[in-house]
């Protein structure tokens, strides 16, 4: 009797001391609320890039400044967002992934509020320097939350969604800036940000949490633990020096260089020297320090090495089209800011559509994704040597058509892509990669926009040369065009002096077009070759496992 009693007191207290210590569980979401949430404000953030370019005449005159001057406004906000792209992994580690994502979208939208009330131009400036600052962060951590909400299995598809983000807002960045300036007022260009980032921050407070592993890798920025206290944060200030420096010389030297006549300007090459040098160090550097602001040493894997190369390709071709073609139809074309807009429209229909049919391909096994990825890159060759094949007679029709083809190739671009970027990392790795790989797709997008900008003017020069120089002014089929036109204009009530200079005016505006047009198919022919050149090293890629099909329920 006595043994049963010693043995009854301590029967109940096990268990019940358990689950009074058992942590409630956080609710299990659908990963693609998840997908849907942070591409919210991704694709916001996108659009920003390119929704003032046609609003600056407007915006120069609400400010009373040049355009010239006003053209900063976009020079400022690309160079805080390539500043801060390339740390945003550093930054999400530091301060929590979700914390990170929504200060990032908190901050876009207040600026974006003093950016569309600015009354001048430093004050806008400010704004937009701020506002690239947050916006830089969004993409790199939204693919992060991606690659880590979905499982291998199904990765695929949400690579999809993010496809469908990163090229429609571009293309339709110009139309709707456009649209709203001429029926509403500039300002709204920026206000328009601020109900969708006010959803964003509601629906990623409420359904985005960092996954538990994501715990053990941020505790890779503190030093070891002390007196069982955390470590002390480790901050790799040359590191940020070297990027945050070199970045924003680069970016400026390629936005201004073509305004400021690049080498020829003292400016441009104390930018050139700044970039160079301190990106060079900064790789150095970064190669050397146990906790790197950008990982360089995951280059070292060459699936992940060979995606990043085909970012650029992709930003470069991408970004080169969609400002050269809203350009090229507007100045030899007469097309409106809208209407020229419309002509990307297909394009970005064809992805919406084809995006998800080839995350399925990959998914299901059907097609290897670098076999589908070798084909979507020289799809998008031949629609850009297509293009250049184009005259002053080509219909709003064949160019949505060649739109409609080279959205065939990016719709099925981007997601074996993605696939073969992460094939060799581990979850670890994860963050960092997507910091790589938007910085090399942000920078092919910055260099796609400074060639076009300068090759079409370059180009331009050299054919009005070479077709002015073989025009005789004697030449019997030029006078002969003259006369006729002199005489037509006499016979509407115009001077003879008058008639014949109009007449000269009226062939030198059809030179200029016929030259303007010739600069733009070779730039379009040159993006062609470089992309069917660089598609045979989708075949260096390493074979991998494809992952196992998951189970259907989340």
């Amino acid at each position: 009797m006595a043994t049963a009693t010693l043995i009854e007191p301590v029967q109940v207290a096990p268990p019940k001391s358990k689950k009074v210590a058992q942590a409630p569980r956080r609710p299990v979401i659908n990963p693609w609320v998840v997908a849907l949430t942070v591409t919210l404000a991704t694709f916001m953030e996108l659009l920003d890039t390119s929704i003032a370019n046609v609003s600056l005449p407007y915006i120069a005159g609400g400010l009373g400044r040049s355009y010239d001057e006003v053209t900063w406004i976009l020079t400022t906000y690309l160079v805080a967002n390539a500043v801060v792209l390339p740390m945003s992994a550093w930054l999400s580690r530091v301060f929590g992934r979700k914390t990170y994502y929504m200060a990032c979208v908190a901050l876009f939208t207040i600026t974006s509020f003093f950016c569309g009330i600015a009354p001048t131009l430093g004050i806008m400036l400010l704004s937009r320097v701020l506002q690239g600052i947050g916006g830089g962060g969004l993409a790199p951590v939204e693919q992060a939350i991606l690659v880590d909400a979905f499982p291998p299995a199904k990765r695929a598809s949400a690579f999809a969604l993010y496809t469908v983000a990163i090229v429609t807002a571009p293309a339709i960045g110009p139309v709707l800036g456009g649209w709203i300036t001429d029926n509403y007022n500039w300002r709204w260009v920026f206000f328009i940000n601020i109900p969708v980032g006010l959803l964003s921050l509601f629906l990623t407070n409420r359904f985005v949490h960092d996954p538990p592993a994501y715990a053990e890798e941020r505790k890779t920025v503190r030093g070891p633990a002390v007196n069982g206290k955390p470590g002390k944060l480790r901050v790799d200030g040359i590191g940020i020096a070297l990027v945050g420096l070199g970045s924003a010389a680069l970016e400026v030297l390629l936005d201004r260089g073509q305004i400021d006549d690049w080498f020829g300007s003292r400016f441009i090459i104390t930018m050139f020297v700044i970039g160079i040098s301190c990106l060079t160090a900064a790789v150095f550097w970064e190669l050397h320090v146990p906790d790197p602001i950008i990982d360089f040493r995951l280059l070292k894997v060459r699936n992940f090495a060979l995606a990043n190369f085909f970012y650029f390709v992709f930003g470069f071709g991408l970004f080169a089209s969609t400002t050269m073609i809203p350009q090229l139809l507007q100045s030899l074309y007469g097309y409106r800011a809208i209407d020229a807009g419309l002509v990307l429209g297909p394009g970005a229909l064809v992805i919406t559509f084809l995006a998800p049919v080839g995350a399925q391909l990959v998914q299901r096994g059907i097609v290897k994704p670098r076999i589908l990825l070798f084909g979507a890159v020289m799809i998008v060759g031949m629609s850009f040597l297509h293009y250049s094949h184009f005259n002053l007679d080509t219909d709003y029709k064949h160019y949505a058509l060649a739109r409609a083809l080279q959205g065939l190739g990016y719709g099925f671009f981007f997601v074996p892509l993605s696939v073969i970027a992460y094939s060799q990392l581990s979850p670890a790795q994860n963050n960092k990669a997507s910091s790589l790989t938007n910085f090399f797709r942000n920078w092919g997008g910055s260099f796609g926009i400074a060639f076009i900008t300068t090759m079409s003017e370059r180009r331009q020069n050299f054919h009005q040369e070479r077709v002015g120089s073989n025009i005789a002014a004697s030449n019997g089929a030029l006078q002969q065009n003259i006369h006729q036109t002199a005489a037509y204009l006499q016979s509407h009530g115009m001077s003879a002096a008058d008639a014949v200079t109009a007449a000269y005016g009226r062939v030198y505006d059809q030179l200029h077009a016929q030259t303007q047009l010739l600069a733009f198919m070779d730039c379009f022919h040159i993006i062609g070759v470089i992309t069917l050149i660089a598609a045979p090293l989708v075949l260096l890629t390493k074979s991998f496992k494809a992952p196992a099909k998951a189970p259907e329920g989340h």
